[in-house]
């Protein structure tokens, strides 16, 4: 399976990464890739649930801060966060639209 994902360190999760057009591969190995997905798929949400976490303390940090400077690289950290949370949301659908092409 390593050949169909590659480990995006931003996302902190593998992500497909496919040579060819999805159709070209056989039915078995749609199969088996969407079973790999899935694995890395159910982890997404706890990832999620990590980014939370650091945003809300960097949050608890920026509320405090006095520092304007300081309080806009937090700022910039936090937008980041949010950025990665939100791309993660789009891989995690993403099973969605690839599970229909196998169906078809």
């Amino acid at each position: 399976m390593v050949d169909y994902f590659l480990y995006n360190e931003r996302l902190g999760i593998p992500i497909p990464c496919f040579h060819q057009d999805w159709d070209d591969y056989s039915k078995e190995t749609q199969q088996t890739v969407l079973f790999h997905w899935e694995k890395i798929r159910g982890r997404i949400p706890d990832r999620i649930a990590e980014l939370e976490d650091h945003i809300n303390s960097k949050q608890a940090l920026l509320s405090n801060e006095e520092n304007f400077i300081k309080s806009c690289e937090l700022n910039s950290e936090i937008a980041e966060l949010a950025s990665i949370i939100n791309d993660l949301w789009l891989w995690y659908r993403t099973h969605q639209d690839i599970s229909e092409k196998v169906h078809m």
